[in-house]
């Protein structure tokens, strides 16, 4: 415990956390409009077992949750729910924005009503391209936030 307190965090030890956290994602899913339909078929299709990446897609709550995807249209109704259930959920978390809509607005994107990317709203790590984007631009995506997460520093997220 005195090596974390001097903010030095040995390389293997961060290593296994970074490992444990890429194999151990909870999902909370925000779908919304179309998107949704792909992002279901994700994750409950046998097909596209999400299950082997590590990823647990059924959390009761955000406050068990590290990642929450973002699918569909965020409209200005919408964006301060989305942004009290992104504060809800613990350190650390992670956001996708998956589809058009959830990335810029899609085709409602000169609306009066629809939000202009949920980057508006929270912080967004990857995004998925597409309307509706494929089940294979998901796992994807997936897969690129878990290398994000394995080359993490983890003396800097969690010890201040």
């Amino acid at each position: 415990m005195a090596l974390v307190n001097k903010k030095f965090f040995p390389k293997p030890l961060s290593h296994i956390l970074n490992n444990a956290r890429k194999y151990s994602l909870w999902v909370y899913q925000w779908g919304l409009a179309c998107c949704a339909i792909e992002m279901a078929a994700t994750f409950v299709s046998p097909r596209y077992d999400v299950m082997r990446l590590g990823v647990i897609p059924f959390p009761a709550s955000p406050r068990q949750a590290d990642l929450m995807i973002v699918s569909g249209t965020v409209t200005d109704k919408m964006a301060p729910s989305i942004r009290r259930l992104w504060e809800q959920m613990p350190d650390p978390k992670y956001v996708i924005s998956m589809g058009s809509c959830a990335n810029s607005g899609g085709p409602y994107w000169d609306s009066y009503s629809v939000t202009k990317g949920v980057d508006q709203i929270i912080p967004v790590d990857i995004y998925v391209p597409g309307c509706p984007p494929r089940p294979e631009a998901l796992l994807e995506a997936i897969v690129l936030l878990q290398k994000k997460i394995a080359t993490e520093d983890v003396s800097q997220r969690w010890i201040q």
